[in-house]
């Protein structure tokens, strides 16, 4: 049985990463893209502003990329989706019996995520898809809330080097953690134990590449790579 108040905290978080300024360089930017728009989408109302996380509230695995698409879910509202990289990333979870469904066009086409919820180091769409630090920064306290929330989680799965070291950082500013040394470098199927919670157990950092189109379309990354790290995720979320 969900929890009220633990409901009212999900939903007032979403709310203020839907409304939030705090970068008005990424706002104008989510703003003007909304307004132009793509002229295979000239008909859709964008989105326009910062993107929630999206997924199953009592996941044990949690997905953290980049940052919103701008005709993706900066179009759709939902993340990794309406985009190349949602279209290879939820195919991916949908064989790992993690989605109900392969694809993800809009927010009510019905998907639904079974043990995995997914975020974004940053929640608008950046201008060529590079947030500054300080933007980035500027979000960390909307995953930081969403780590607390999610009391089931015992892996964080880095889409990326950039969500890999978003992840170093919160262990860097938790209470009692202490990260290892050297810093695990970020890789393909890399791994780490870090504390993300206050008095908690460690969780296992996961590395993967991105499934962006710079990725899959060379090869970097194909769905047999990307299958692999994601049923390590669940055998370790399991255990």
């Amino acid at each position: 049985m969900s929890d009220p108040a633990k409901t009212r905290a999900w939903d007032r978080l979403d709310r203020e990463v839907s409304t939030c300024e705090r970068c008005p360089r990424l706002i104008e930017h989510c703003r003007e893209v909304a307004r132009v728009r793509r002229r295979a989408y000239r008909d859709q109302v964008y989105w326009g502003m910062p993107v929630p996380g999206f997924g199953d509230r009592q996941a044990r695995i949690l997905m953290l990329g980049l940052a919103p698409a701008a005709h993706g879910a900066n179009r759709t509202g939902r993340m990794f989706t309406g985009d190349r990289s949602g279209d290879f990333l939820y195919a991916a979870l949908h064989r790992a019996k993690l989605a109900n469904q392969a694809e993800a066009r809009a927010r009510d086409d019905g998907l639904t995520l079974r043990d995995v919820y997914i975020s974004a180091t940053c929640r608008c769409a950046p201008p060529a898809n590079k947030p500054s630090r300080d933007e980035m920064s500027r979000c960390e306290s909307y995953l930081d809330r969403e780590l607390d929330l999610l009391d089931d989680l015992r892996v964080l799965f880095a889409l990326g080097k950039i969500a890999w070291d978003a992840a170093l950082r919160r262990a860097a500013r938790t209470p009692g953690s202490e990260l290892p040394r050297p810093l695990p470098k970020f890789g393909h199927g890399a791994e780490a134990e870090v504390v993300l919670r206050a008095e908690a157990a460690p969780l296992r950092l996961i590395g993967s590449y991105h499934p962006s189109q710079q990725n899959t379309q060379t090869g970097r990354l194909t769905p047999a790579m990307f299958d692999s790290v994601i049923r390590r995720a669940v055998r370790v979320a399991a255990e």
